[in-house]
């Protein structure tokens, strides 16, 4: 199995198996998942589970996939494309246990404000469709109006989401090329955790 997943048709919704062949094992997506730090991470810790990074810049494509062959990890997988799409559309119905979303561009111009990911309905109905009941959407940010307005946007749908408590050390979790940066530079990392409690 090839570490790069290219699919076979972008227009429709993928199946489980078009992207590991046992839909069984819990399978968790890294969207925007930069240079592959935390994919890797996850998948050389986690061999029962599956893993799926989403990322649109060609360059951090190629050198997450070369990680993955160098390590020899047949639970993990790299496929380029924009986020918010593969979310909304391409990904499975109802078969991702976990969605990581770490450190994402987080657009600070207020004009650009719309473009954040927590922000778009089809996120976040997306979220909704590709989770299992009971899976979990996992947010890491350094931007603190980033953060603010995610809170918001999930409380607005508590009717869905159960927000749970994420203590530092609650279970593994490396951390990304990015937020490895931040956090030398002083900045701080919110953090925040929540469950699908209906489809």
């Amino acid at each position: 199995m090839q570490s790069l997943f290219v699919p076979s048709d972008h227009f429709r919704e993928l199946t489980p198996t078009e992207i590991f062949p046992d839909p069984t094992r819990p399978l968790e997506i890294d969207l925007g998942c930069g240079d592959g730090t935390f994919l890797t991470g996850m998948a050389a810790h986690h061999p029962e589970r599956d893993f799926l990074g989403v990322e649109r810049m060609l360059g951090r494509v190629s050198k997450t996939a070369k990680k993955i062959d160098t390590q020899k990890l047949p639970n993990a997988r790299i496929m380029r494309l924009e986020s918010a799409y593969s979310v909304a559309w391409l990904l499975p119905r109802g078969s991702v246990s976990r969605l990581h979303l770490l450190c994402p561009d987080p657009w600070p111009k207020k004009k650009h404000a719309a473009r954040r990911l927590v922000n778009q309905a089809e996120f976040l109905d997306g979220l909704t469709r590709i989770l299992k009941p009971g899976g979990e959407f996992l947010l890491k940010t350094d931007d603190q109006p980033y953060f603010e307005e995610a809170l918001l946007s999930l409380e607005s749908r508590a009717h869905q989401f159960e927000r749970l408590d994420w203590p530092a050390d609650a279970f593994f979790y490396p951390r990304t090329d990015f937020e490895q940066s931040w956090l030398h530079i002083g900045r701080v990392i919110h953090r925040a955790r929540w469950r699908l409690i209906t489809r």
